[in-house]
């Protein structure tokens, strides 16, 4: 890889500033899926286990009133990272001042400790004054005077320009990333730049505003890509069929219309629908092929278009899916979304990469996960890495 790595790092006795990525779902103070908080673990321990001092930063959700700080400390998250981790760590309660700098001198070699969450600077007196997520240079010097070395790991937040990612890495001689961000780098990027052929992108989701770059970016690299989910209906009006109820973006018909004459038989739209009288799991429901009969809305893919996309994916080397095929929410409409992720999972000899929220949910709630390459932890940022822009948080890491 072209960008340091903490293996290039000597880091007995450093103070190791570490961004990752700990925004997980907490309920009534309870984490409710501590996966992000696991796939940190190995570039923690590999800190420590060198004898260096782990000084965490991290956010967690949005915070734009003093009322918003109440729900979202990482308290929780210290608790269960100690657990994770077989070792106390330290949770210092707030992100700047004597309290945080006394506890960070006082570590000893191979000591984590967790900084409250970042975002908690974006409200200050009560105003709103985005110092974390508007990347306040005085802040990001602040935070970086705090460390010897730094170590960003958080590709969730690659993306943004913010002041615990960016802001400290400007004020460090030397950022490296950590191996989640190591792996996310190469795995997203080897599939983009260096795909093993044949190489199908799977894109679903609501709308086509969201994908409507990486389509384009993805036309010039994938030799198919797969479309599903409610953006299949903007394509649709585009080629002048009926969609009835669906969900279209007016505003995008153009673009898609431009899309599809680029694209060619590149493009592969589903032929059939599951479709519904209203969003709902308990409306009727049927499926029909090609037009959406009026009354009725389209809310997952029909049987012929699973196995339509599974004979172009079984002879696939590399695949990409970003996004769900249908309303996966409702068990009525996720079959789709289930039934591509469990075909994924019998793709031995291909690279598989799964990113965004629904799909991921789909290959962990079908248990194939493991059966799978790799599965990215940024679905803002795989995107934005797949629409093929330049990553604030990754440009920031130092060159080798």
């Amino acid at each position: 890889m072209a960008k340091l790595t903490v293996e290039d790092l000597d880091l007995k006795g450093k103070k190791v500033l570490m961004r990752v990525d700990f925004n997980v779902p907490i309920k009534d103070g309870v984490i409710q899926n501590d996966n992000r908080i696991v796939a940190a673990l190995p570039t923690i321990k590999y800190v420590t286990d060198r004898g260096g001092k782990a000084i965490l930063f991290s956010h967690l959700g949005r915070i734009k009133t003093e009322d918003d700080k109440k729900d979202l400390s990482l308290r929780p998250v210290a608790e269960r990272l100690s657990n994770l981790l077989n070792k106390p760590v330290t949770f210092v309660p707030v992100t700047e001042g004597k309290q945080l700098e006394d506890a960070i001198n006082n570590m000893k070699d191979g000591d984590v400790l967790l900084v409250e969450n970042t975002r908690f600077e974006d409200v200050k007196d009560g105003e709103y004054v985005k110092r974390e997520s508007g990347n306040d240079p005085e802040l990001g010097k602040y935070w970086a005077s705090l460390g010897d070395v730094f170590v960003n790991d958080a590709f969730g937040t690659a993306h943004r320009s913010h002041a615990s990612n960016v802001g400290i890495a400007s004020n460090m001689p030397q950022t490296a990333a950590g191996f989640l961000m190591e792996k996310e780098i190469k795995f997203l990027g080897d599939a983009v730049n260096n795909p093993k052929r044949p190489f199908v992108a799977i894109l679903g989701g609501a709308k086509v505003s969201d994908k409507i770059g990486v389509i384009d970016n993805l036309l010039d690299k994938a030799d198919k890509i797969l479309i599903g989910g409610g953006m299949t209906y903007t394509f649709y009006a585009a080629k002048g069929m009926t969609i009835g109820n669906s969900l279209v973006e007016k505003d995008k018909i153009d673009e898609a219309k431009q899309i599809l004459d680029k694209a060619g038989d590149k493009l592969v739209l589903p032929v059939d629908s599951v479709v519904a009288t209203e969003f709902s799991n308990d409306a009727p429901h049927k499926i029909v092929e090609g037009d959406i009969p009026d009354g009725y809305m389209a809310l997952d893919i029909g049987p012929k278009t699973v196995q339509e996309f599974e004979d172009v994916l079984k002879d696939a080397k590399t695949v990409v899916w970003n996004g769900p095929m249908g309303v996966f929410e409702m068990s009525n409409y996720a079959k789709g979304t289930l039934e591509i992720g469990k075909f994924l999972g019998t793709l031995s000899d291909a690279t598989t990469i799964v990113g965004g929220g629904d799909s991921t949910a789909a290959v962990q709630q079908l248990g194939v996960a493991d059966k799978l390459t790799h599965i990215s932890t940024g679905g803002g940022a795989s995107l934005e890495y797949l629409e093929g822009k330049e990553l604030p948080g990754i440009a920031a890491i130092s060159n080798k």
